[in-house]
Protein backbone atom coordinates (compact mmCIF):
# COMPACT_ATOMS: atom_id res chain seq x y z
CA UNK A 1 0.00 0.00 0.00
CA UNK A 2 0.97 3.52 -1.31
CA UNK A 3 2.65 5.61 2.04
CA UNK A 4 2.52 9.36 2.47
CA UNK A 5 3.82 10.96 5.51
CA UNK A 6 2.77 14.28 6.75
CA UNK A 7 4.89 16.25 9.23
CA UNK A 8 3.53 19.23 10.36
CA UNK A 9 -0.24 19.76 11.25
CA UNK A 10 -0.69 23.77 10.61
CA UNK A 11 -2.77 24.75 7.89
CA UNK A 12 -0.12 23.52 5.55
CA UNK A 13 -0.03 20.21 6.31
CA UNK A 14 -3.74 19.83 7.00
CA UNK A 15 -4.52 20.96 3.79
CA UNK A 16 -1.91 19.16 1.79
CA UNK A 17 -3.04 16.12 3.70
CA UNK A 18 -6.71 16.31 3.20
CA UNK A 19 -5.91 16.70 -0.67
CA UNK A 20 -3.80 13.48 -0.80
CA UNK A 21 -6.59 11.83 1.25
CA UNK A 22 -9.28 13.12 -1.17
CA UNK A 23 -7.29 12.10 -4.10
CA UNK A 24 -6.68 8.76 -3.45
CA UNK A 25 -8.91 7.47 -0.09
CA UNK A 26 -6.78 4.06 0.16
CA UNK A 27 -3.63 5.78 0.17
CA UNK A 28 -2.47 5.26 4.10
CA UNK A 29 -1.48 8.71 4.53
CA UNK A 30 -0.88 9.64 8.54
CA UNK A 31 -0.28 13.39 9.51
CA UNK A 32 2.05 13.62 12.53
CA UNK A 33 2.02 17.05 14.95
CA UNK A 34 4.66 17.48 17.48
CA UNK A 35 1.86 18.85 19.67
CA UNK A 36 -1.30 18.07 21.37
CA UNK A 37 -3.74 20.25 18.89
CA UNK A 38 -3.49 21.06 14.98
CA UNK A 39 -3.76 24.48 13.49
CA UNK A 40 -0.43 25.78 14.50
CA UNK A 41 -0.68 29.54 14.94
CA UNK A 42 -4.61 29.42 13.93
CA UNK A 43 -6.73 29.39 17.51
CA UNK A 44 -9.83 30.64 17.82
CA UNK A 45 -9.65 31.47 21.98
CA UNK A 46 -13.76 32.00 23.88
CA UNK A 47 -12.20 33.96 27.04
CA UNK A 48 -14.78 36.20 29.03
CA UNK A 49 -17.40 36.22 25.94
CA UNK A 50 -14.43 37.61 24.18
CA UNK A 51 -13.43 35.45 20.92
CA UNK A 52 -9.81 36.29 21.22
CA UNK A 53 -7.63 35.12 17.85
CA UNK A 54 -4.21 34.29 18.38
CA UNK A 55 -2.80 34.91 15.01
CA UNK A 56 -4.60 36.06 11.27
CA UNK A 57 -8.06 36.59 11.62
CA UNK A 58 -9.19 36.21 8.32
CA UNK A 59 -7.94 35.23 4.82
CA UNK A 60 -8.85 37.70 1.13
CA UNK A 61 -11.58 36.23 -0.59
CA UNK A 62 -9.63 37.90 -3.61
CA UNK A 63 -7.85 34.45 -3.95
CA UNK A 64 -10.28 31.80 -3.90
CA UNK A 65 -8.07 29.05 -2.84
CA UNK A 66 -9.06 29.09 0.90
CA UNK A 67 -12.94 29.65 -0.17
CA UNK A 68 -12.90 26.51 -1.97
CA UNK A 69 -11.21 24.25 0.51
CA UNK A 70 -14.45 25.75 2.95
CA UNK A 71 -16.95 24.81 0.24
CA UNK A 72 -15.33 21.49 -0.20
CA UNK A 73 -15.30 20.99 3.64
CA UNK A 74 -19.08 22.01 3.91
CA UNK A 75 -18.23 25.05 5.42
CA UNK A 76 -19.84 27.87 3.15
CA UNK A 77 -22.57 28.70 5.17
CA UNK A 78 -19.96 29.57 8.02
CA UNK A 79 -18.09 32.12 6.18
CA UNK A 80 -18.24 35.27 7.50
CA UNK A 81 -17.19 38.82 5.57
CA UNK A 82 -16.02 41.78 7.31
CA UNK A 83 -17.91 44.82 8.26
CA UNK A 84 -17.73 46.75 5.43
CA UNK A 85 -16.37 49.99 7.79
CA UNK A 86 -13.03 47.22 7.26
CA UNK A 87 -12.04 49.03 4.29
CA UNK A 88 -11.00 51.72 6.69
CA UNK A 89 -7.24 51.69 7.55
CA UNK A 90 -4.97 54.12 9.44
CA UNK A 91 -1.57 55.19 10.10
CA UNK A 92 0.08 56.68 13.09
CA UNK A 93 2.26 59.35 12.53
CA UNK A 94 2.93 62.71 15.08
CA UNK A 95 0.98 61.56 17.23
CA UNK A 96 -1.79 61.06 15.65
CA UNK A 97 -4.38 58.85 13.15
CA UNK A 98 -4.39 59.09 9.57
CA UNK A 99 -6.89 57.90 7.45
CA UNK A 100 -5.10 56.07 4.36
CA UNK A 101 -6.40 57.19 1.26
CA UNK A 102 -8.38 54.75 -0.83
CA UNK A 103 -8.06 56.98 -4.05
CA UNK A 104 -5.03 58.72 -5.72
CA UNK A 105 -7.37 61.81 -5.45
CA UNK A 106 -7.46 61.49 -1.89
CA UNK A 107 -3.90 60.65 -1.51
CA UNK A 108 -2.93 64.03 -2.86
CA UNK A 109 -5.22 65.52 -0.75
CA UNK A 110 -4.37 63.97 2.50
CA UNK A 111 -1.81 64.87 5.06
CA UNK A 112 0.03 61.39 5.50
CA UNK A 113 2.75 62.69 3.50
CA UNK A 114 4.45 65.84 3.46
CA UNK A 115 3.59 68.12 0.63
CA UNK A 116 7.17 67.34 -0.87
CA UNK A 117 6.68 63.40 -0.31
CA UNK A 118 3.02 63.81 -2.19
CA UNK A 119 4.99 64.83 -5.03
CA UNK A 120 7.72 62.92 -4.81
CA UNK A 121 5.10 59.92 -5.37
CA UNK A 122 3.82 61.65 -8.62
CA UNK A 123 7.03 61.27 -10.01
CA UNK A 124 6.98 57.67 -10.28
CA UNK A 125 6.42 57.43 -13.52
CA UNK A 126 9.88 58.57 -14.81
CA UNK A 127 12.03 56.87 -11.30
CA UNK A 128 14.82 54.81 -12.70
CA UNK A 129 14.49 50.82 -13.56
CA UNK A 130 15.10 48.39 -11.86
CA UNK A 131 18.68 47.04 -11.43
CA UNK A 132 19.30 44.18 -13.54
CA UNK A 133 20.09 40.40 -11.55
CA UNK A 134 19.84 42.58 -8.35
CA UNK A 135 17.58 41.06 -5.23
CA UNK A 136 16.61 44.55 -4.06
CA UNK A 137 14.92 45.05 -1.18
CA UNK A 138 11.54 46.33 -0.43
CA UNK A 139 12.76 49.15 0.89
CA UNK A 140 14.97 50.17 -2.20
CA UNK A 141 12.29 49.28 -4.46
CA UNK A 142 10.55 51.43 -3.26
CA UNK A 143 13.16 54.06 -2.12
CA UNK A 144 13.43 54.22 -5.85
CA UNK A 145 9.96 54.24 -7.08
CA UNK A 146 8.08 56.58 -4.65
CA UNK A 147 10.57 58.10 -2.40
CA UNK A 148 12.39 57.72 0.53
CA UNK A 149 9.28 59.34 2.96
CA UNK A 150 6.81 57.09 1.28
CA UNK A 151 9.43 53.88 1.79
CA UNK A 152 10.02 54.98 5.52
CA UNK A 153 6.21 55.68 6.38
CA UNK A 154 3.58 53.98 3.91
CA UNK A 155 5.95 50.92 2.73
CA UNK A 156 7.58 50.43 6.00
CA UNK A 157 3.88 50.43 7.73
CA UNK A 158 2.79 47.80 5.27
CA UNK A 159 5.65 45.31 5.82
CA UNK A 160 5.15 45.85 9.62
CA UNK A 161 1.80 44.50 8.72
CA UNK A 162 1.98 41.61 6.46
CA UNK A 163 5.22 40.49 7.92
CA UNK A 164 6.09 42.21 11.04
CA UNK A 165 9.14 42.68 8.99
CA UNK A 166 12.09 44.68 8.23
CA UNK A 167 11.43 46.49 4.74
CA UNK A 168 14.98 46.98 4.23
CA UNK A 169 15.88 43.46 4.75
CA UNK A 170 12.94 41.96 2.80
CA UNK A 171 13.34 41.07 -0.74
CA UNK A 172 10.46 42.34 -3.20
CA UNK A 173 10.72 39.55 -5.37
CA UNK A 174 9.69 37.00 -2.97
CA UNK A 175 7.82 39.07 -0.41
CA UNK A 176 5.68 41.28 -3.37
CA UNK A 177 5.79 39.39 -6.20
CA UNK A 178 3.28 40.97 -8.04
CA UNK A 179 4.59 44.30 -7.27
CA UNK A 180 7.73 43.25 -8.72
CA UNK A 181 5.46 41.54 -11.89
CA UNK A 182 3.56 44.89 -12.01
CA UNK A 183 6.30 47.20 -12.58
CA UNK A 184 7.85 44.87 -14.67
CA UNK A 185 4.42 44.56 -16.98
CA UNK A 186 3.86 48.29 -16.69
CA UNK A 187 6.91 49.78 -16.45
CA UNK A 188 5.40 52.30 -14.00
CA UNK A 189 3.49 51.21 -10.51
CA UNK A 190 1.71 54.33 -11.14
CA UNK A 191 -0.05 52.90 -14.51
CA UNK A 192 0.25 49.22 -12.96
CA UNK A 193 -2.02 50.59 -10.00
CA UNK A 194 -4.20 52.50 -12.50
CA UNK A 195 -4.59 49.42 -14.28
CA UNK A 196 -5.40 47.39 -11.27
CA UNK A 197 -8.09 49.07 -9.59
CA UNK A 198 -10.35 49.67 -12.99
CA UNK A 199 -10.16 46.28 -13.35
CA UNK A 200 -10.97 45.27 -9.41
CA UNK A 201 -13.66 47.81 -10.21
CA UNK A 202 -15.15 45.90 -13.72
CA UNK A 203 -14.94 42.65 -11.48
CA UNK A 204 -16.42 43.87 -8.13
CA UNK A 205 -13.48 43.89 -6.05
CA UNK A 206 -12.93 45.82 -2.70
CA UNK A 207 -9.35 47.16 -1.34
CA UNK A 208 -7.27 49.84 -2.76
CA UNK A 209 -4.05 51.54 -1.84
CA UNK A 210 -4.70 51.46 1.82
CA UNK A 211 -4.67 47.72 2.06
CA UNK A 212 -4.42 44.89 -0.53
CA UNK A 213 -7.49 43.57 -2.78
CA UNK A 214 -10.30 41.68 -2.06
CA UNK A 215 -12.48 41.59 1.56
CA UNK A 216 -11.41 40.05 4.54
CA UNK A 217 -13.05 36.96 5.30
CA UNK A 218 -13.38 35.04 8.83
CA UNK A 219 -15.67 31.95 9.90
CA UNK A 220 -18.53 32.57 12.49
CA UNK A 221 -16.91 31.18 15.35
CA UNK A 222 -12.99 32.05 14.07
CA UNK A 223 -10.02 30.97 11.93
CA UNK A 224 -10.08 27.82 13.91
CA UNK A 225 -13.00 26.32 12.31
CA UNK A 226 -11.23 25.58 9.19
CA UNK A 227 -8.55 23.48 10.93
CA UNK A 228 -10.75 21.98 13.01
CA UNK A 229 -12.78 20.81 9.83
CA UNK A 230 -9.78 19.87 8.34
CA UNK A 231 -8.95 17.51 11.12
CA UNK A 232 -12.26 16.34 11.22
CA UNK A 233 -12.35 14.81 7.69
CA UNK A 234 -8.67 13.45 8.61
CA UNK A 235 -9.68 11.52 11.87
CA UNK A 236 -7.22 8.92 12.76
CA UNK A 237 -4.46 9.65 9.98
CA UNK A 238 -3.97 12.24 12.54
CA UNK A 239 -1.16 11.46 15.29
CA UNK A 240 -0.70 14.18 18.22
CA UNK A 241 1.93 14.71 20.95
CA UNK A 242 4.22 12.71 17.87
CA UNK A 243 7.31 14.67 17.17
CA UNK A 244 9.59 13.36 14.01
CA UNK A 245 13.15 13.75 14.85
CA UNK A 246 15.09 12.53 12.08
CA UNK A 247 14.60 11.35 8.65
CA UNK A 248 16.64 9.44 6.10
CA UNK A 249 16.83 8.70 2.65
CA UNK A 250 16.20 5.46 0.94
CA UNK A 251 19.16 3.12 0.50
CA UNK A 252 21.18 2.40 -2.33
CA UNK A 253 18.91 -0.34 -2.95
CA UNK A 254 16.21 1.12 -3.17
CA UNK A 255 13.73 1.08 -0.22
CA UNK A 256 11.50 3.77 1.15
CA UNK A 257 12.33 7.46 3.20
CA UNK A 258 12.50 6.74 6.88
CA UNK A 259 11.52 8.90 10.07
CA UNK A 260 12.06 8.06 13.28
CA UNK A 261 9.90 9.80 16.39
CA UNK A 262 10.95 11.08 19.31
CA UNK A 263 8.75 8.16 20.92
CA UNK A 264 11.61 5.83 19.00
CA UNK A 265 9.18 4.05 16.83
CA UNK A 266 10.51 4.54 13.44
CA UNK A 267 8.43 3.65 10.00
CA UNK A 268 8.84 3.99 6.30
CA UNK A 269 7.47 6.17 4.16
CA UNK A 270 7.05 6.14 0.15
CA UNK A 271 6.80 10.00 0.24
CA UNK A 272 7.47 12.44 3.09
CA UNK A 273 6.58 16.07 3.32
CA UNK A 274 7.66 18.25 6.37
CA UNK A 275 5.30 21.30 6.18
CA UNK A 276 6.48 22.04 9.74
CA UNK A 277 8.52 25.80 9.99
CA UNK A 278 11.64 25.45 7.96
CA UNK A 279 13.70 25.32 11.42
CA UNK A 280 12.15 22.14 11.98
CA UNK A 281 12.39 20.93 9.04
CA UNK A 282 16.26 21.57 9.07
CA UNK A 283 16.90 19.81 12.93
CA UNK A 284 15.31 16.67 11.01
CA UNK A 285 16.98 16.49 7.79
CA UNK A 286 20.21 17.51 9.67
CA UNK A 287 21.54 14.21 9.99
CA UNK A 288 21.08 12.87 6.38
CA UNK A 289 21.79 16.00 4.30
CA UNK A 290 23.62 18.70 6.38
CA UNK A 291 23.47 21.21 3.13
CA UNK A 292 19.78 21.40 3.45
CA UNK A 293 19.49 21.33 6.53
CA UNK A 294 21.68 24.47 6.48
CA UNK A 295 19.64 26.37 3.36
CA UNK A 296 16.55 25.37 5.69
CA UNK A 297 17.92 26.72 8.95
CA UNK A 298 19.26 29.84 7.22
CA UNK A 299 15.14 31.27 6.82
CA UNK A 300 14.92 33.59 9.45
CA UNK A 301 11.73 34.23 11.18
CA UNK A 302 10.50 37.62 13.15
CA UNK A 303 8.74 36.64 16.73
CA UNK A 304 5.31 38.26 17.25
CA UNK A 305 3.46 38.98 20.69
CA UNK A 306 -0.30 39.37 20.64
CA UNK A 307 -1.51 41.50 23.33
CA UNK A 308 -5.71 41.21 23.20
CA UNK A 309 -7.32 44.48 25.21
CA UNK A 310 -11.26 44.10 25.72
CA UNK A 311 -13.27 47.70 27.00
CA UNK A 312 -16.05 48.27 28.04
CA UNK A 313 -17.93 50.75 24.98
CA UNK A 314 -18.10 53.56 27.73
CA UNK A 315 -15.04 54.03 28.57
CA UNK A 316 -14.18 53.92 24.94
CA UNK A 317 -14.68 58.15 24.23
CA UNK A 318 -12.88 57.92 20.82
CA UNK A 319 -14.67 55.49 18.17
CA UNK A 320 -12.65 52.60 17.07
CA UNK A 321 -13.40 53.20 13.42
CA UNK A 322 -12.17 50.96 10.40
CA UNK A 323 -9.85 47.75 10.44
CA UNK A 324 -7.09 49.31 12.88
CA UNK A 325 -3.96 51.57 12.19
CA UNK A 326 -0.40 50.25 11.22
CA UNK A 327 2.98 52.30 12.90
CA UNK A 328 6.14 53.09 10.72
CA UNK A 329 9.04 52.11 12.55
CA UNK A 330 10.29 56.01 11.85
CA UNK A 331 8.01 57.15 14.89
CA UNK A 332 10.03 54.78 17.51
CA UNK A 333 7.29 53.30 19.05
CA UNK A 334 7.55 49.93 20.29
CA UNK A 335 4.24 47.93 18.79
CA UNK A 336 3.65 47.59 15.47
CA UNK A 337 -0.56 48.76 15.32
CA UNK A 338 -3.38 47.66 16.23
CA UNK A 339 -6.63 46.07 15.32
CA UNK A 340 -10.03 46.55 15.93
CA UNK A 341 -11.35 43.11 15.90
CA UNK A 342 -14.94 43.36 17.62
CA UNK A 343 -15.18 46.25 14.21
CA UNK A 344 -14.50 43.68 11.52
CA UNK A 345 -16.98 40.46 12.58
CA UNK A 346 -19.75 40.17 14.74
CA UNK A 347 -19.71 38.21 18.04
CA UNK A 348 -15.91 39.05 18.63
CA UNK A 349 -16.74 40.91 21.87
CA UNK A 350 -20.13 40.87 24.08
CA UNK A 351 -22.96 43.10 24.17
CA UNK A 352 -21.40 47.16 25.01
CA UNK A 353 -17.67 45.43 24.80
CA UNK A 354 -15.01 46.37 22.64
CA UNK A 355 -11.62 44.16 21.54
CA UNK A 356 -8.43 45.43 20.22
CA UNK A 357 -5.39 43.50 19.30
CA UNK A 358 -1.79 44.85 19.78
CA UNK A 359 0.83 43.11 17.73
CA UNK A 360 4.62 43.85 19.29
CA UNK A 361 7.99 42.42 18.20
CA UNK A 362 8.74 41.52 14.81
CA UNK A 363 11.83 41.73 12.84
CA UNK A 364 13.21 45.11 14.41
CA UNK A 365 12.23 44.13 17.54
CA UNK A 366 12.84 40.69 18.31
CA UNK A 367 13.32 40.80 22.04
CA UNK A 368 9.71 42.56 22.96
CA UNK A 369 8.89 38.86 23.06
CA UNK A 370 10.52 38.30 26.08
CA UNK A 371 9.03 41.11 28.11
CA UNK A 372 6.61 40.17 31.16
CA UNK A 373 3.01 40.18 30.34
CA UNK A 374 2.81 43.51 32.30
CA UNK A 375 5.27 45.00 30.31
CA UNK A 376 3.58 43.97 26.94
CA UNK A 377 0.18 44.95 28.08
CA UNK A 378 1.47 48.44 29.23
CA UNK A 379 3.18 48.85 25.92
CA UNK A 380 0.23 48.11 24.64
CA UNK A 381 -2.26 50.53 26.40
CA UNK A 382 0.19 53.32 25.79
CA UNK A 383 0.12 53.18 22.29
CA UNK A 384 -3.77 52.98 22.73
CA UNK A 385 -4.24 55.85 24.68
CA UNK A 386 -1.76 57.84 22.07
CA UNK A 387 -3.87 56.67 19.40
CA UNK A 388 -7.51 56.75 20.33
CA UNK A 389 -7.95 58.16 23.50
CA UNK A 390 -8.37 54.59 25.76
CA UNK A 391 -7.00 55.80 29.34
CA UNK A 392 -9.31 53.14 31.01
CA UNK A 393 -8.70 49.87 32.22
CA UNK A 394 -9.22 46.64 30.45
CA UNK A 395 -11.68 44.41 31.58
CA UNK A 396 -10.03 41.53 29.68
CA UNK A 397 -6.05 41.11 29.23
CA UNK A 398 -4.60 38.17 27.00
CA UNK A 399 -0.96 37.91 26.14
CA UNK A 400 0.32 35.24 23.48
CA UNK A 401 3.51 34.89 22.49
CA UNK A 402 4.68 33.58 18.72
CA UNK A 403 8.46 32.62 19.02
CA UNK A 404 9.35 31.48 15.82
CA UNK A 405 6.40 34.38 14.68
CA UNK A 406 6.88 35.21 10.97
CA UNK A 407 8.93 33.67 8.11
CA UNK A 408 11.38 36.14 7.03
CA UNK A 409 11.71 36.34 2.83
CA UNK A 410 15.18 38.29 2.78
CA UNK A 411 17.04 39.30 0.16
CA UNK A 412 18.51 35.93 -1.44
CA UNK A 413 15.47 33.94 -0.41
CA UNK A 414 14.98 33.31 -3.92
CA UNK A 415 17.95 31.86 -4.48
CA UNK A 416 18.36 29.95 -0.96
CA UNK A 417 14.78 28.39 -2.27
CA UNK A 418 16.91 27.75 -5.74
CA UNK A 419 19.18 25.84 -3.47
CA UNK A 420 16.90 23.69 -1.67
CA UNK A 421 15.07 22.51 -4.45
CA UNK A 422 18.32 21.11 -5.68
CA UNK A 423 19.06 19.45 -2.61
CA UNK A 424 15.57 18.07 -2.82
CA UNK A 425 16.09 16.55 -6.27
CA UNK A 426 18.53 14.63 -4.83
CA UNK A 427 15.48 13.49 -2.23
CA UNK A 428 13.06 11.94 -4.66
CA UNK A 429 10.24 11.76 -2.76
CA UNK A 430 10.89 14.49 -0.15
CA UNK A 431 9.40 17.98 -0.37
CA UNK A 432 8.78 20.94 1.85
CA UNK A 433 5.54 23.06 2.34
CA UNK A 434 4.24 26.01 4.57
CA UNK A 435 4.61 29.84 5.23
CA UNK A 436 8.45 29.91 4.99
CA UNK A 437 9.13 29.57 1.34
CA UNK A 438 6.72 30.58 -0.98
CA UNK A 439 3.92 33.12 0.72
CA UNK A 440 2.95 33.55 4.43
CA UNK A 441 -0.82 33.94 4.27
CA UNK A 442 -3.58 31.24 5.00
CA UNK A 443 -4.57 31.37 1.23
CA UNK A 444 -0.94 30.97 -0.08
CA UNK A 445 -0.66 27.83 2.11
CA UNK A 446 -4.00 26.49 1.31
CA UNK A 447 -3.36 26.88 -3.05
CA UNK A 448 0.18 25.12 -2.70
CA UNK A 449 -1.84 22.16 -1.33
CA UNK A 450 -3.17 20.65 -4.13
CA UNK A 451 0.08 21.39 -6.20
CA UNK A 452 1.98 19.30 -3.15
CA UNK A 453 -0.21 16.46 -2.95
CA UNK A 454 -0.38 15.39 -6.84
CA UNK A 455 3.64 15.69 -6.07
CA UNK A 456 3.15 13.46 -3.08
CA UNK A 457 1.07 10.89 -4.50
CA UNK A 458 2.91 10.89 -8.23
CA UNK A 459 6.22 9.90 -6.54
CA UNK A 460 4.27 7.34 -4.04
CA UNK A 461 2.68 5.38 -7.36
Amino acid sequence: MTRVAIVGGGIAGLAAAFDVVAAEPGVDAVLFEAGERVGGNLRSEEVDGFRVEWAANGFLDSDPATIRLAERLGLSGRLLPADGASARRYLFRGGRLHLLPASPRAFFASRVLSVRGRLRVLAEPFARAAPRGADESVFDFAARRIGGEAARTLVDALVSGLFAGDARALSVASAFPKMRAMEAQHGSFARAMIARRRGAARGGSRGGPAGPGGRLVSFAAGMEELPAALAARLGGRIRLGAPVTAWAPPDRSGGRHRLRLASGDANEWDAVLLACPPSAAARIVAASDGALAAHLAAIPSAPIAMIALGYRLADVRASLDGFGFLVPRSEGVRPLGAVFDSNLFPGRAPSERALVRVLAGGACDPSAVDLSDDALVALARSLLRAAVGIDADPVLTRVVRHRLGIPQYVVGHGARLEAIAQRLAAHPGLFVSGSGYRGVSVNACVAEAPVVAAALLRRST
